[in-house]
């Protein structure tokens, strides 16, 4: 009896149209500085990052002048990469009336549609691949799950429980080739998940509210 994972017609399907789809880096972010946080579990946070100009590097640990101070929680080649689409951004700015620059989630790509369009960067299964400008392969790996330095940080009342429950959680990459990103580059899903079941968007929501480590 094979013990492979079997994936449901459906999930083939929607995995299978993925492929080709194309979008557009439209910021790089990186630390700006390490931020004092005393409530957290290391006193200090990387949360703060801010768009870069120019080609950054990207390794196997994340982009080069990237830093993560919770090593526990954050970061590791499971986690070297952090990506949010515009859309949920934009989202983002109409429920809570503000603007959401890009890094004020803490990611490290921004992520719009070609022409305009939105880039479903949660539809991805986990193991969907994409290039990113010329030579950069990135595989999904998870959903981001918020701590409470998120919390924190957006100083919105439930903030942790709300963003998972939300649906828009962004996704992590690990880094299969390395290479460089800049503002401007294109990213093109190059290969999808061989046995794709639950997306990230499906991996977020499934997760309970305790999962979302609120007392970190």
């Amino acid at each position: 009896m094979s013990l492979d994972p079997v994936s449901s017609p459906a999930c083939l399907a929607a995995a299978a149209q993925r492929l080709g789809m194309t979008g557009t880096v439209d910021a790089v972010c990186v630390v700006d500085q390490l931020v004092r946080d005393d409530a957290g579990p290391v006193g200090i946070t990387g949360i703060d990052k801010r768009p870069v100009e120019g080609a950054v590097r990207v390794r196997t640990l994340g982009l080069h002048g990237d830093v993560q101070a919770d090593r526990k929680h954050h970061g590791g080649e499971e986690k070297a990469v952090y990506a949010y689409a515009a859309a949920d951004a934009a989202w983002w700015a109409e429920q809570l009336g503000q603007e959401i620059p890009p890094g004020t989630f803490g990611e490290n790509l921004r992520i719009s549609g070609a022409d305009g369009e939105g880039f479903d960067v949660d539809g991805a299964h986990p193991g969907e691949r994409w290039r990113v400008g010329e030579r950069l392969i990135l595989e999904v790996t998870r959903p981001r799950i918020p701590c409470a330095t998120f919390g924190r940080r957006m100083e919105q009342p439930g903030w942790v429980k709300r963003f998972l429950q939300a649906g828009r959680p962004g996704t992590y990459f690990r880094v299969v080739t390395p290479g460089e990103v800049r503002a401007g580059d294109q990213v093109e899903i190059i290969s999808v998940a061989e046995a794709p079941e639950m997306t990230i968007r499906e991996l977020a929501l499934a997760k309970s509210p305790t999962a979302a480590r609120p007392n970190d």
